[in-house]
């Protein structure tokens, strides 16, 4: 096995994650405020520790996918985050979470005055494509600290180094105004086929070759189409991240209306009391109908 990897956040990204490092060779110590997670995540082959501080303990390079930007911050700046390790230097910090611009820029210089080095290195392509190594993962950070997690994140997908810290997390609020837009389009896109009697399970095929194919468009379609919502991600996620990426469009005063009717539909979706079910789940927002006439 290879040097031992820290992992904070056991939930679904977590599992995806830490699965995929251990098939890889790695030794995972892990940490979840859930006990329930971390007994999961345990009995896959994950090393428990009791708190962030261990994890950081344990590890040179440690990896963070939480629900929240408070959950960042406190699994880095908290009163048992990785700051309370009394030795953080040489250490890197790799935050996997959507988390807020400014908080990110507050961390960063946190870790660097105790000699740590932090990267924001949001992912795209949910807990499926952790689990299988094929993320599209876009990082900020030094020269120097991306090339020393390299290695590793060439196991969990493509890295992408954007720039300087802050520039991961600006590029996943491009990835969100991209990919959530889009399954509001994909829900609209479905009902319109189903009122004119297409088979709708071939859309994906039958598009595929033009500009509308995607690499959503046939997953999202399946799942709305046989009406699965298990969640691979959850709508309340959604929705954070919507609030996000309008609070960050409005702090530079931008149009951002399809973004906006997006944030509004899920706003909708979660406060119908599905905040626990898969972002495809939008669909439910447009009713059927049946065959139109002529």
């Amino acid at each position: 096995m290879t040097a031992a990897i820290g992992f904070i956040g056991l939930g679904l990204m977590g599992t995806g994650f830490t699965r995929r490092l251990m098939e890889t060779g790695h030794r995972v110590v892990g940490f979840d405020i859930d006990p329930a997670k971390v007994a999961a995540a345990v009995s896959a082959g994950v090393t428990a520790a009791a708190s962030a501080a261990e994890v950081a303990a344990a590890a040179d390079i440690v990896l963070i996918s939480v629900i929240d930007t408070h959950a960042v911050e406190d699994a880095t700046l908290g009163s048992q985050g990785v700051v309370a390790h009394q030795n953080l230097a040489a250490k890197i910090v790799v935050d996997h979470s959507t988390t807020e611009l400014s908080a990110t820029g507050r961390i960063a210089a946190a870790l660097a005055a105790r000699g740590a080095a932090f990267v924001d290195a949001p992912v795209s392509g949910g807990p499926e494509a952790a689990a299988s190594g094929t993320l599209a993962i876009m990082a900020g950070g030094t020269d120097a600290a991306i090339a020393t997690i390299a290695p590793t994140m060439s196991h969990l997908g493509k890295l992408t180094h954007m720039g300087a810290v802050g520039t991961g997390q600006a590029t996943k609020l491009v990835n969100q105004t991209l990919v959530l837009t889009n399954f509001c389009v994909l829900a609209e896109a479905l009902r319109l086929a189903q009122a004119h009697g297409v088979d709708a399970r071939k859309i994906p095929q039958a598009l595929a070759g033009g500009h509308a194919g995607s690499n959503l468009l046939p997953v999202a379609f399946a799942r709305m189409i046989a009406e699965d919502f298990a969640p691979r991600g959850y709508a309340r996620q959604v929705l954070k991240d919507l609030e996000m990426l309008n609070a960050a469009a409005r702090a530079q005063h931008l149009a951002m209306p399809m973004a906006s009717q997006a944030l509004t539909l899920y706003r909708l979706l979660v406060a119908a009391g599905h905040s626990e079910l898969d972002a495809a789940a939008v669909v439910n927002l447009y009713p059927k109908v049946g065959k139109l006439s002529g």
